[in-house]
């Protein structure tokens, strides 16, 4: 059965082989050329979801419905420590709570590399 999966040129029509051949020779191209700002462009509208992750607690549906306003929850992170950041969530990066006059951002301290295949 491994052989069905590798094949040779000999057994294409030239046509085949020469557009295989291209098309090899472009995704090979793709891989090595870093994109540039206008290749990107197309995708520059496409809206994505950022979430940044400040900690998380577990409890039970009784614990909730008795939270009230000014309740204090508990949070599985220490002050100081990075909180984590998504994007469709996928997490991307790791950071840092910032005050940005009246509002709260987030300063992005470490980018984390993910497999794609997962």
């Amino acid at each position: 059965m491994a052989q069905k999966e590798n094949f040779d040129l000999e057994d294409m029509d030239n046509e085949q082989a020469v557009n295989t051949g291209e098309e090899h020779q472009m995704m090979e191209d793709h891989r090595q050329a870093p994109a540039s700002a206008q290749d990107l462009e197309a995708v520059y509208d496409i809206p994505v979801q950022v979430s940044a992750v400040l900690g998380k607690a577990n409890m039970q549906v009784s614990q909730l419905l008795k939270l009230g306003r000014g309740a204090v929850v508990e949070l599985d992170r220490k002050v100081g420590e990075a909180i984590e950041i998504y994007v469709n969530n996928r997490l991307v990066a790791r950071g840092e709570v910032v005050v940005m006059e009246d509002r709260l951002g987030v300063t992005m301290t470490e980018i984390i590399k993910s497999d794609r295949s997962s």
